[in-house]
């Protein structure tokens, strides 16, 4: 049964023993928030970050569920958070940096004011990070502004990657445009210098993959795999899900589907595969091999929001059906057997004249060495959409929820070895003295 959000912080919880492969089979109700929590953040083994439409960012040890630390520096919801590491003293601490609706930029107690940011990016080993919105910020560490892009347009930056040479791949609308960022000790700048216009629709993802690779998905479904150097398409996917059997139609066409049944609302992976979200839907791509790896037409009642592939190669996804769940890819049984209902996919690797063509349809059921995700896991907790997880390996897994709670999924049988332990440890202190 799902909680209604009256017991207390400190309330375990089993939800049962009938999921063999999942562990996650004890709870803790984390509140403090009193409105939509959107964000979480990790800052260490043992801490994380979470924030949304109250304005609050509020720290959590996620082993005890204690909250450590409440920060109270925007007046509206938060629209953005993120992590830097910083030196103090000679050893390295991490910070926090939020954007709100009410134009300030915050690192704890200090903020400034800018433009609505709707995203931040920190980068690796330079002392600078970026913000995003209707302008592209450079500032430094002392939150002092560099410099920042000029836009002449409605669209403004909603993500943003880090690229090999200092450049930046920023989503503005159906483009994603490349920034050069000088780091010049004379004068430091920020310039555009390519607009990559391959995407037919508002771009909802972008996600960094490797050193050579990112990707970025649209609303109408697009999949592409960019080059990280040269920025040529590397790959492009156009999820069409297939008809259910008994369809009048033996193809879906763009016009007769909802788009939402195909926009791609998040990217996540591993460095080799890539999973989507797309529409309540999963799919996962092989970025290295440029292949189709499984996919799940209907994996939640409603839009999958994050997702998120976790060290034992499961995927995890969150939805906003309230919703947590764990895959496992399995191997799809002997051909004569009937596979999942899935969908019709354009794919290899083509430039933007291969994809205005058309490029041919094929059947994923066609495709070798096609794998499902078979449900083994199923969290139910939250009462309203689930926005974001965070994984803290054996230690656990906190979600975040409109329902303004959070809840940290621990691993039953781990934690009660580890009440038995502090018990009889307590109990040889009693005797000792």
């Amino acid at each position: 049964a799902r909680l209604d959000g009256t017991g207390g912080r400190d309330a375990a919880l089993c939800i049962g023993e009938e999921q063999p492969k999942n562990c996650f089979t004890e709870l803790q109700v984390l509140k403090g928030h009193f409105d939509i929590v959107r964000f979480l953040v990790q800052i260490d083994d043992f801490r994380l970050a979470s924030a949304g439409d109250d304005g609050m960012v509020l720290v959590w040890n996620v082993e005890t569920g204690e909250r450590l630390v409440e920060l109270r520096g925007h007046t509206q919801q938060i629209t953005a958070m993120t992590s830097y590491t910083f030196i103090r003293g000679g050893k390295p601490h991490t910070g926090l940096i939020t954007a709100s609706s009410d134009r300030t930029l915050s690192v704890s107690s200090c903020s400034v004011g800018c433009m609505i940011c709707s995203c931040l990016l920190v980068l690796s080993g330079v002392d600078v990070w970026l913000s995003g919105g209707n302008e592209l910020c450079v500032w430094s560490r002392d939150f002092q502004l560099q410099c920042k892009s000029v836009h002449h347009r409605d669209a403004g930056i909603t993500a943003m990657v880090e690229l090999p040479r200092n450049y930046i791949a920023a989503a503005m609308d159906k483009e994603i445009v490349i920034f050069k960022l000088n780091l010049s000790e004379v004068e430091m700048s920020v310039l555009a210098i390519r607009h990559l216009a391959d995407h037919q629709d508002t771009i909802r993802a972008l996600i960094s993959i490797n050193d050579g690779l990112f990707a970025s998905g649209s609303h109408n479904g697009e999949l592409i795999l960019w080059d990280a150097v040269d920025w040529t398409i590397q790959a492009y996917e156009f999820i069409l899900w297939e008809e259910q059997a008994g369809d009048a139609q033996p193809e879906i066409r763009v016009g007769q589907q909802k788009q939402t049944d195909m926009s791609i609302q998040h990217l996540a992976t591993d460095g080799e595969l890539v999973v989507a979200a797309v529409g309540s839907g999963l799919y996962v791509y092989n970025a290295v091999m440029k292949t189709v790896v499984a996919y799940r037409k209907i994996a939640h009642d409603s839009d999958v929001l994050h997702t998120m592939l976790l060290d034992n190669g499961q995927v995890m996804s969150c939805s906003e059906d309230g919703s947590v769940r764990i895959w496992e890819l399995q191997d799809l049984p002997l051909p004569a057997e009937p596979a999942p209902s899935g969908f019709f996919g354009m794919f290899g690797t083509f430039g933007r004249s291969g994809k205005q063509t058309g490029a041919p349809m094929k059947k994923l059921l066609d495709i070798s060495g096609l794998r499902s995700l078979e449900l083994i896991g199923d969290l139910i907790g939250h009462s309203g959409a689930v926005q974001m997880f965070a994984s803290f390996g054996e230690k656990g897994l906190v979600t975040c929820s409109a329902d303004h709670l959070l809840i940290a999924w621990k691993d039953g049988e781990r934690e009660s070895q580890l009440r038995s332990l502090a018990l009889f440890q307590k109990l040889e202190e009693m005797q000792g003295l």
